[in-house]
C-alpha cells in the first residue's frame, strides 16, 4: 500500500512498462470488483483523433457555468498528473490520488495471476476516475475522454448520455488500421444504445461507417455541417468568433479565446452536445451559460502563448492533422515574422508527413528528443527532414534555454510535437525562466 503520493505516482507510471493493452475484459474485472461504479454516473463520452481535450473543455466551461458540478477524465497530462482526474478544471488533491491509487492496486496484484495479466497506466487511472466519480465524489456530470480509438478503449466501459466523435484521422494505424473508413469503426465503438451522437467527422466513407452503426443502435446522429453549421467565423488577437447554428436556433458572435478555426469546430460541438443536454436530459442551460463557457475554456498545450516578448508559442500538434491546423494558424498570424521550430515525437507515429510540413512553414527547425519511452531520436528525426535550416539536440532543455534567448522581435519560437514533450516542456518553463 501507498503512504505517500510520490509512491502512488511512481507505481501507476511503472506500468508504462506492460504498453497499451486494447481490450475491456481487464477494466470489465476490475469494475465488476469495485461494484460497477460506472453504473452510478451520468457521463459524456468523447472520442475522435483529435480536439478531444478541447472539445472536453469548452462542455465542462458551459456545464460550469449553467451550475453543474463536472467532472473530466483526459489525458495525458500537460501541468500536472493530477489533472487527468479533476472537478470543475480543479485537479483532485494528492492525497485523494493516493486513496485512489490504495483501492485500484490490489486489484491489479490479483489480476497479475490471471489470464488476464496485469492493467495497463491507462487501464489504472481510467479505473481510478471511474471510481471516484462513481463512488467517492458523486458529480452532477462527468465527461470522460478517449484514450485509443474507441471500441477496445478502457474508457469505453461507460454508458452516456450522448457521445461525441470530434474527427477521424490516420493517427494509432498499428492499433487501429490504415485507412479512414477502418479507425471510423473502432471510433464509432463508443456509441451506445439509448444515446446521441455528435460528430465532426468529414471523410464520406468514415462518415457512412458511423451513421451505420448509430443506425444499427437507432441512435440519432447530429454531423457538423449538414445538421449545425459554424458560419461567419473571424480570428481576433484574443481568439475567435463565430455563428452558430441548427434548425431551431442561431447564436450569433460566439467568441473563443483558443486560436485556430478547427477550435470553433471543437466549440460547435460542446455547443449541440449542451443544447442535446439541455432538451432531452433535464439539464437546464441557457444561452448565457453557453456564451460565457465558451469564452472562458482553456486548455494548455493548444497554440497557447506563453511568452508574448519574445514570442513563444506551445502547440502539441502530434500528427499529421495536428501539424496542419497548427501550420495554417502559423501562416495566419504570424506571416510577417519569421519561424523558428523545436519539435519532437513518439516513434510510433507518421513522422515523414509531419515533418514535411513543418519542413514549409519553419525558417529554422531543431529537433529534440525527450524522456519517454516512445519518444524518437534528435537525429532520426532529423534525417527525415528535408530543410536546408535544420539541426538536432538530444539535450531539448538546452536548446530551448538557448533558443529562447536569441528570439529577436521579428522572430517567434514554437515549440511542437508530442502532447507528452509538451507537459514537459511547459514544466521546465514554470519551474525556470517564464
Amino acid at each position: 500500500m501507498f503512504h505517500t503520493y510520490e509512491e502512488a505516482l511512481n507505481w501507476i507510471h511503472s506500468r508504462l512498462r506492460v504498453g497499451i493493452k486494447p481490450g475491456l475484459k481487464r477494466m470489465e474485472w476490475m469494475l465488476e470488483r469495485l461494484d460497477h461504479p460506472e453504473q452510478k454516473m451520468t457521463a459524456v463520452h468523447i472520442g475522435g483523433t483529435n480536439g478531444k481535450g478541447s472539445t472536453v473543455t469548452y462542455l465542462r466551461c458551459i456545464l460550469e457555468k449553467a451550475g453543474y458540478e463536472t467532472g473530466t477524465f483526459t489525458s495525458p497530462y500537460i501541468e500536472q498528473f493530477n489533472e487527468r482526474i479533476s472537478i470543475n478544471g480543479v485537479p483532485i488533491a494528492d492525497e485523494e490520488i493516493v486513496e485512489l491509487a490504495n483501492v485500484i492496486y490490489p486489484l491489479s496484484i490479483e489480476l497479475e495471476d490471471t489470464e488476464l495479466g496485469g492493467p495497463s497506466e491507462f487501464e489504472i487511472i481510467t479505473a481510478m476516475a471511474i471510481y471516484y466519480f462513481g463512488s467517492v465524489h458523486s458529480v452532477d456530470i462527468a465527461i470522460f475522454e478517449v484514450g485509443l480509438g474507441g471500441r477496445f478503449d478502457s474508457t469505453n466501459v461507460i454508458h452516456p448520455l450522448l457521445s461525441i466523435i470530434t474527427n477521424i484521422g490516420l493517427d494509432h494505424i498499428q492499433f487501429l488500421g490504415t485507412s479512414h473508413k477502418e479507425i471510423a469503426f473502432e471510433k464509432a465503438g463508443i456509441i451506445k444504445e439509448g444515446t446521441s451522437l455528435i460528430s465532426a467527422v468529414k471523410q464520406e466513407d468514415a462518415e457512412e461507417v458511423i451513421r451505420k452503426r448509430a443506425d444499427e443502435l437507432q441512435v440519432p446522429t447530429y454531423f457538423s455541417e449538414k445538421d449545425f453549421n459554424v458560419t461567419n467565423h473571424v480570428s481576433i488577437e484574443s481568439g475567435e468568433t463565430f455563428t452558430w447554428s441548427d434548425q431551431d436556433r442561431t447564436l450569433s458572435d460566439l467568441a473563443i479565446s483558443m486560436f485556430g478555426k478547427h477550435q470553433t469546430e471543437n466549440a460547435s460541438l460542446a455547443v449541440k452536445a449542451a443544447m442535446l443536454l439541455d432538451k432531452e436530459h433535464a439539464l437546464r442551460i441557457g444561452e448565457n451559460d453557453i456564451r460565457e463557457g465558451l469564452k472562458d475554456a482553456y486548455w494548455p498545450g493548444r497554440f497557447e502563448l506563453v511568452s508574448d516578448n519574445p514570442i513563444l508559442i506551445l502547440d502539441g500538434a502530434h500528427n499529421e492533422e495536428g501539424v496542419t491546423a497548427l501550420t495554417e494558424e502559423l501562416s495566419k498570424r504570424y506571416e510577417d515574422k519569421k519561424i523558428k521550430l523545436v519539435f519532437s515525437a513518439l516513434s510510433d507515429k507518421k513522422l515523414d508527413g509531419m515533418i514535411e510540413k513543418l519542413d514549409r512553414i519553419a525558417d529554422e527547425i531543431t529537433f529534440v528528443s525527450f524522456d519517454y519511452p516512445r519518444a524518437s531520436t534528435a537525429e532520426a528525426l532529423f534525417h527525415l527532414s528535408g530543410s536546408a535550416n535544420k539541426k538536432y539536440h538530444e539535450n531539448w532543455k538546452e536548446i530551448l534555454t538557448m533558443e529562447f534567448k536569441k528570439v529577436q522581435e521579428n522572430e517567434i519560437l514554437v515549440v511542437t510535437g508530442s502532447l507528452y514533450f509538451i507537459s514537459q516542456v511547459k514544466s521546465f518553463l514554470r519551474e525556470t525562466f517564464i
